[in-house]
Order: structure tokens, then sequence, then C-alpha cells
């Protein structure tokens, strides 16, 4: 699938973020769902982290809206899965798990009072780790939590608001944005396994060595990259965009297959 409407807008990420959502992890956050195998998250340090996390965004400007914890969606903190914001519309998405797809219910009262809403339906599935925006168009990943019913819905969505975009297949991994993100501009960080990607073969690439997909997961925030600490380097890598950096401790969202982009809904 690839939608290539010449787009007269631009989405939001081509402007400051002003705003950011996030939730407050539940005392159930280590029920929750991940692949990862590092063990339990340790939740007052966890706390810690996403305290820290949400501080930092307010040091880069952002007002940033605290969503309380979700008892009985321990995953509800992964926060950007509920949604993908543009300027004009917030889509509800429906996550592809569905011990997730609750999560939803609350993020849509946050964002009524931002933006007219759309929703994914049946039998579509997405969920916003896999809808990177990078160099004038949408990137939308098809995995094991994003249908290709659920990105064209996206993508229709997309189209009607002057949007291009592209479907990815990851074949392996959580969501697209687990191994690629924007460093601004034309410039990408790709994972060593998606290296050879034709999508992304136009953009100026830092390729992570293999054993760093993790510290793929970066935040690009207004001129600012925020990038997982421990990874020293992928952080020699970043080091040479001449861009500020700030590493931010996420050993514990980790865990639970997290990481910066999807701990905040950002516009």
């Amino acid at each position: 699938m690839n939608k290539n409407p010449d787009p007269q807008r631009k989405p939001a990420d081509s402007k400051p973020f002003r705003r950011a959502i996030v939730r407050t992890p539940g005392p159930d956050a280590a029920a929750g769902l991940t692949t990862a195998g590092l063990g339990k998250p340790d939740l007052a340090l966890l706390l810690a982290q996403h305290a820290a996390y949400i501080e930092t965004l307010r040091g880069l400007g952002l007002e940033v809206e605290v969503l309380p914890a979700s008892p009985g969606f321990p995953d509800a903190y992964f926060v950007e899965d509920a949604a993908v914001v543009l300027p004009e519309i917030a889509v509800l998405t429906r996550p592809g798990a569905p011990s997730r797809r609750g999560e939803t219910a609350s993020v849509e009262s946050a964002l009524a009072r931002h933006r007219r809403l759309a929703r994914i339906d049946l039998p579509g599935t997405l969920e916003g780790g896999d809808v990177l925006w990078a160099g004038g168009r949408f990137f939308i990943g098809l995995s094991v939590r994003t249908n290709e019913d659920g990105a064209l819905q996206l993508g229709r969505i997309l189209e009607s608001c002057g949007y291009s975009w592209t479907a990815v297949p990851v074949e392996k991994g959580l969501h697209l944005k687990s191994f690629v993100n924007t460093l601004g501009g034309r410039t990408l960080v790709v994972a060593s396994r998606f290296e050879g990607r034709e999508f992304f073969r136009s953009f100026d690439r830092i390729v992570l060595d293999p054993g760093d997909d993790y510290a793929a997961n970066t935040l690009w925030v207004n001129g600012t990259l925020l990038v997982p600490r421990g990874f020293p380097r992928a952080l020699e890598k970043y080091a040479g965009l001449g861009l500020p950096l700030i590493e931010v401790d996420t050993s514990e969202m980790r865990k639970m297959d997290g990481g910066l982009t999807c701990l905040s809904l950002r516009f």
C-alpha cells in the first residue's frame, strides 16, 4: 500500500509541540504484556522514571496533561498507542491486543477538548506505535498490533487531510517505531535489522549497531533529542547530529516493551 496525494499542508511534527498527554502507571503495571524477558518492573522506580519523563517534556516547553492511572489496563500508560493526533483531527485507534481495547475511552475525553475525533473500526486494528511521520509523509507499520485494514482506515483519514502514506511490513518486533524514528527533517535512526529497507533509502540514516535496537526508540521534541540511557555506542552516533541530547532512564518501561515515544501523545 502506497498512497501519494500531493500534500498541501504539513502535520504537527513540522511545528513545535505545545502539549502532551501522559498517563500515570497503575499499581498493576507489572501485569502488562511483554516479550522483553527482562523481569518485572520495580513499580516505585517506574513511577520515578515516569515523573522524570514528564518533567523533561515540561522543560522543553510542553504543557503536560497527566491522566490518572487506569487499573485493569496495565499497559495504559503507553498512551501513544491509543490515538494518532493530527492538526485537523485525532484518530482513536483499535489496539491489536484485546486486553488494551478499553484504553481509548479516557484518552477520547482528553483529546475531545482539542480535536474533532475519528476512530478505527472492526475489522481494523491499529496502534500509535506503528505510525511514523518523517520526511513529508506517514509510514504505517503492519505488525502484530496493526493490520492492513487498520492501516487503510487511517490512510483514508490521512488522505482526506491532504497527507501521503506508505505501509511498511514489520516482520519481527512490536511496532514500527521500535526500530525507526525521526531525528528531525529527513534524518532517521534505524535499527540494524531495518538497514536495508527500501522504504527509507531516500533518507539520511543513522544505523545503530546490532544489540542497540532499543536505542532506536528516540523522541525528537522541538529540536532536542531524547535518547534512552545506557547505550554509549548509540549516544556517540547521536552526538554527531549536533542536536541537544537528553538521556532518559527507561529501564523499567523497557521491561514491558515500552520506550520514549509510547509514553506520550504530543501535539
